[in-house]
């Protein structure tokens, strides 16, 4: 059973954040380009909120399957 933890208000709301980002970057390193931004972003290695999320989402998952598994291997190490 995979859950689904994106609803579709959560996107306007990462879209926002990221705007906001975006904008403190092109403060921080004067500029108006958004290739420039994104490629800053990329250097320093700052994800975007979106891509934190679905990587948040993604781990939600594989442990929701691990816990919810019929195998044998998965309740033996739960319950070490």
């Amino acid at each position: 059973m995979v859950l689904n933890l994106k609803p579709k208000s959560h996107k306007s709301k990462l879209s926002s954040l990221e705007f906001v980002i975006n904008r403190l970057f092109m403060k921080l390193f004067r500029t108006i380009n958004i290739d420039t931004v994104e490629l800053y972003q990329d250097q320093f290695g700052f994800d975007k909120p979106s891509v934190l999320w679905a990587r948040h989402v993604r781990k939600f998952n594989s442990k929701t399957k691990f816990l919810m598994s019929e195998n044998a291997f998965c309740k033996l190490t739960l319950t070490l």
